[in-house]
């Protein structure tokens, strides 16, 4: 009778100790169950040209997809920091300063991880900092909104990141539950690619090469500087215009960037405009890249991409694509010709230049510096 009830009691501690186990481990099983990663991709920099017709690859933001993984994954990705703090990096950039706060997080914690992104597959944390915004009913939408206006500020600003791709920048969100609270990790990484370089870039390696041989070239232009503003831009000017190429084909790779511009010498108008931004930018000359269309002496009009630059207390526009030779027809060139778009006032410049402060067709609206209505 003793050996019944021993085996009785035995029993009931048994079953007590499994519902014990069973019970933590369906609270652990909850504290990681609910892990979702959303994935953005966009391609925020247009393909312009002029004089020729072209098809114009930009594409719209969508709200990222929502795709669900192994629970227990949660686990590892949960080591990473829940609070990413860019409270610290400074940052004083045309572009960056007409963003939302939000939208300056993204844009701080790219920066500070600009050494980082060398390696093309460096997770750029963000944490739970956007926590309150994917709370709401369309955080998601709201979060890629300001991840995307985040992108194109810093790609327009920031001429010497040609290595990087945003087409293969993935805004991940992780949606962790622990017991009652909801809370959200936000990173950015590559996603499923190998990396998020551009085309022609495989590894740091290489990265680390061209910034070398684009540094070098820079740096010997800057050595022919005087320090009068004026004669320092107009020696920029004329450098890119006696150096670089016009591209017909549309096939190269680094055509839009300055490695394109600078190193092959071959470029599209933004390559012009993104190199004459760099430069200046070394030199202290306040400048910013300009997007929009201009009307060519064929009366064809289509995208385009020239710059603003500061000299003497006024923005005036200069477009260094259609002041070189070759895009004006070759041949002997008149100094009226070779600078007709150098340093121009809105009056002369606005007859066949539009600028549109839209970078991507369903993006932020940015707005430039007010030109000088005369020219220099």
């Amino acid at each position: 009778m003793k050996s019944k009830l021993a085996s009785f009691i035995i029993s009931v501690v048994m079953i007590l100790i499994i519902g014990v186990l069973a019970l933590f481990g369906f609270l652990i099983y909850q504290e990681f169950i609910e892990t979702e990663t959303s994935s953005k991709l966009e391609e925020f920099v247009g393909k312009y040209d002029v004089d020729k017709e072209e098809t114009v690859d930009t594409k719209t933001i969508e709200t990222p997809k929502v795709i669900e993984s192994n629970p227990f994954e949660a686990i590892g990705n949960s080591k990473a920091p829940n609070i990413a703090d860019y409270s610290n990096v400074n940052v004083d950039k045309y572009f960056y300063n007409q963003l939302e706060e939000e939208a300056k997080t993204i844009y701080k914690a790219l920066e500070s991880n600009k050494e980082n992104m060398k390696s093309g597959t460096y997770r750029i944390e963000l944490g739970e900092n956007f926590s309150d915004i994917l709370e709401k009913e369309n955080g998601q939408e709201e979060l890629g909104n300001y991840y995307q206006s985040a992108i194109e500020a810093y790609i327009y600003d920031n001429p010497n990141i040609f290595y990087l791709s945003p087409s293969k920048m993935y805004l991940n969100i992780e949606t962790i539950t622990k017991f009652a609270d909801v809370s959200y990790n936000v990173f950015i990484n590559s996603g499923n690619e190998d990396n998020y370089f551009a085309e022609g870039f495989t590894s740091e390696e290489q990265v680390r090469e061209a910034i070398n041989r684009v540094e070098e070239i820079k740096n010997n232009i800057l050595s022919q500087r005087n320090g009068n503003n004026y004669e320092d831009i107009k020696m920029v000017h004329d450098y890119l215009v006696d150096n670089i190429e016009y591209d017909t084909t549309i096939s190269r790779n680094n055509i839009y960037d300055v490695y394109g511009a600078l190193v092959n010498r071959i470029a599209v108008c933004e390559g012009y405009a993104r190199s004459f931004k760099y430069i200046l930018d070394e030199m202290g000359i306040p400048c910013v890249l300009v997007i929009g269309t201009g009307t060519n002496s064929q009366g064809e009009t289509e995208r385009h991409a020239w710059n603003y630059v500061e000299l003497e207390g006024n923005w005036y526009a200069v477009d260094c694509t259609w002041d070189d030779p070759i895009i004006i027809g070759g041949g002997g060139q008149t100094l009226s010709s070779r600078y007709k778009y150098f340093l121009k006032g809105a009056n002369e410049f606005n007859a066949d230049h539009i600028s549109s402060g839209y970078f991507t067709p369903k993006g932020k609206e940015f707005s430039y510096p007010n030109l000088s209505r005369n020219s220099y």
